[in-house]
Order: structure tokens, then sequence, then C-alpha cells
């Protein structure tokens, strides 16, 4: 699954993204420096792999990752084919959430584009532009189920309810997140259009140096709208990751404690991203490694067996799950096992977020 960055052109998108990902792309000061959508891997830190780790020795340790794409910047306009219009509104189509880098600085020698620091209004920029390109898709594709919903055709008709309701609520000037049906099969419909406004969205608010942790008045309204719609706000100060992200450890660590922070921002910010996708993790631990799986939150027992090869989902007969508390209380598996304490759970079973899995498959 990705995750898009965007925002308006120098908020900051691709200095977070460079830290984040360490990819060393172009993050010059002048709108659409940016073009291509760029895609880059980043690690999601789980302090809990260290913590089995020291319990389980293994030769390597694998994190689970997220996929991040830095789309160029969208400006006023951009549903009409401004800027770069049109091309861009199609690279964030594509991804699965929205992470928007919203300008939470004053600095004379960075253009804004607006001409002001206004985060709220940068917001609203983007919201609105994505809803009109929304509002567009909606009206062709009613044209065409109209047309066929008067044959007859019973699938065309629940598409015509699907768009007759999204077309409400955009003319209410509301984004499509949080839209449901009751129906089951309205509901695939609905999110087989993949609308821009159905995504969920994280707010990233590149802050100044001084406000690393992002207590200054123009953050405040970013975490006031986003709890508005529901959403989180990361505080990130760009500048200041892209610095730390070109350290050694030591260094590392002695310039986190200098400006407060326990980790990078962007540790948070990657946890945070897992979490807008809607994703978990569980872990696999033995001799060879000790890995994080990627599952969404709600997946069974042997769609997670599914992630790791075909075959144990097809042929799923069990799992035995024990926790990283558990680890940590008994010291080890074979205690762990000899406590009692090792779950024997079956293909109804719904995982939770750190189970440590054994799977066993027949096929």
């Amino acid at each position: 699954m990705e995750a898009g960055i965007v925002g308006l052109p120098n908020v900051g998108k691709s200095t977070l993204f460079n830290a984040l990902t360490a990819a060393g792309i172009a993050s010059e000061n002048y709108p659409f420096c940016t073009i291509e959508p760029n895609v880059g891997i980043v690690n999601v830190p789980d302090p809990r792999l260290e913590i089995i780790h020291n319990y389980i020795p293994t030769d390597k340790v694998i994190p689970a990752i997220l996929r991040l794409v830095d789309i160029a910047g969208i400006v006023r306009g951009a549903s009409e084919g401004e800027g770069l219009g049109n091309k861009f509104l199609s690279h964030i189509r594509n991804v699965d959430a929205i992470l928007h880098v919203v300008r939470c600085f004053e600095d004379s020698d960075v253009i804004h584009v607006e001409g002001k620091v206004d985060p709220i209004s940068d917001i609203e920029t983007i919201d609105i532009e994505l809803m009109l390109a929304d509002m567009q898709t909606v009206e062709s594709a009613k044209v065409k189920a109209a047309k066929t919903a008067r044959s007859g055709n019973a699938e065309a008709k629940s598409r015509l309810v699907v768009l007759e309701a999204c077309a409400e609520r955009l003319s209410q000037e509301q984004p499509l997140r949080g839209l449901t049906f009751d129906n089951p099969d309205q509901q695939k419909i609905f999110k087989g259009y993949q609308f821009l406004t159905a995504k969920p969205v994280l707010y990233l608010a590149n802050v100044d140096e001084d406000d690393v942790l992002g207590e200054g008045e123009l953050v405040q309204r970013v975490r006031e709208r986003a709890a508005q719609e529901g959403g989180d706000v990361v505080p990130v100060c760009g500048r200041l990751e892209a610095e730390i992200a070109e350290l050694d450890e030591a260094d590392r660590k002695e310039m986190l404690e200098s400006v407060g922070l326990e980790e990078p921002a962007l540790a948070v910010v990657a946890r945070a991203a897992y979490h807008t996708l809607g994703l978990q993790s569980y872990f696999t631990a033995g001799k060879i490694e000790i890995r994080a799986w990627t599952i969404p939150i709600g997946a069974t027992g042997p769609q997670a067996a599914g992630v790791i090869h075909s075959d144990f989902e097809r042929g799923f007969i069990r799992a035995e799950i024990y926790s990283v508390a558990d680890l940590e209380e008994y010291k080890s598996e074979k205690a762990i096992r000899e406590a009692g304490k090792l779950r024997v759970e079956g293909k109804e079973y719904i995982m939770q977020d750190g189970d440590i899995c054994h799977f066993l498959f027949n096929v």
C-alpha cells in the first residue's frame, strides 16, 4: 500500500520525502520542482522488534515497510488543468492514503505560492481542488449510469444511488471521507471509483526549528481542523529532520536531545501513516529472522498467513500465538508454551497488533 505526500508548492513535501527515504531527490525553492512522482520505501520503526530480539537470537531483524510517493504541488485551479493539473490528480488517485504537508512556519526566503502563510487556507485550497475533481468524476459517471439504468440494469441502478449520494455530499463542500453504504455491493462500487476525497488523510505540519513539538498557533489551527475530520496531525520540522537523517547514530542522538526529541519526528510520521492506511503488524520470530508482517486491521489468521505465502492461507490449519508481553514475562518461547500461555487460534481468529505467530498449514 502507498501513501502520497501532497500539498501546495514549497511547503516542504520533497524535503520531508528526502528525509524519510534518504532518496536525495530535488527540493529546490521553486514551484513544480517535482514533476514525476518519486517513490521511496520507508521502514516503520517498531521498538517491539528489539524487545523480541533481546529474547530470541537471530541473524536479521526486518521491520515493516511503507511505500511513499512524493507528488508535485497542487495549485488553485488544478482540477481545471492549472499548474500541472490533472496529471498530478491522477497520481493522487493511485495512492491509498494522503499525507498532506501544511506549512506552519514563517520564512521570507521561502516562496509561498499564495503569498501568505495560512495553513487552513492551504488545506482548503487542496480540498476544493480534490472535491472539484471528484465532482467531475461523479457527473461523468452519472450520465453513463443513468443511461444504462433506464434499461433496467440492476447494477447501474445501484451505481446511480452511490453517485447521487456522492454528488449530494460534494455539493455541500464536504469530502467523501467517512461516506459509507450499508449495501455491500454499493460500498464496493464506491471504493471502485477511487475518489480523491475518500482517501484517509494524515496532516504533517511542517514547523520551524523553534517549534519542533508543534505548540505554535499555526499548528493548533491545523489540529482543530483535523479533529473536526477525525484525523491526526504530526508536527515535523523538515529542515531539521533532513539534517538528522544525514548524521550517524551518536550525533543523531545528541542532536535529538538538544532539541527535546526522543526520536526523529519522521519515525512518528511513519507509524502514523501506517495507522492512517489501516495497517498493523504481526511478527514471526526464529533463528533465521525476526520479521514484522503488514496486514490490514481486522485481518483473519488465514489472511495474515497468506501475506507470507498464498499456500499458507489456502492450507491454513491453525495459528500458535503469543504476545510480546508474554515473551518479556517468560523469557523464551519454550517457557511460554510450558506455562500454557501459547494460544491456539483457528480460521475465524481476528489478528491483533503485535501477535507473534507460528502458522500450521497443509496443502
